[in-house]
């Protein structure tokens, strides 16, 4: 029997917004810490770092170390993080094709 307990982990990661843009931003191939925090609008290097070792102990990134001095460290997606990118794409999609529609109902709402 499937557990719900489980899946609403799993989903727990789907639901979080630095994951999914630590995910979106990871796209097009593997990318350093600072390039991912130069790209990530608004995220700490403390929730950076916390969002990439819970996507790489999911098994959604995986991280290298390159030992020359300083370590160069990247991230990208595994297999499992590019399905999850391709599930995730068309949602993105529509928050950002709906954001004007949100912010209006937003602020009508506010205004009541």
């Amino acid at each position: 029997m499937d557990d719900p307990c489980k899946a609403r982990q799993v989903l727990g990661i789907v639901g979080d917004k630095w994951a999914m843009l630590v995910v979106r931003m990871l796209k097009d191939g593997p990318r350093r810490f600072t390039e991912l925090k130069r790209s990530v609008d608004g995220i700490s290097q403390r929730m950076l770092t916390v969002t990439l070792r819970d996507l790489e102990r999911d098994g959604i990134v995986t991280r290298t170390v390159v030992a020359v001095m300083p370590p160069h460290v990247s991230y990208e997606l595994t297999p499992m993080g590019r399905t999850l990118r391709e599930a995730t794409a068309p949602l993105l999609a529509w928050s950002i094709e709906h954001l004007p529609h949100i912010d209006a109902a937003r602020e009508a709402y506010d205004n009541r």
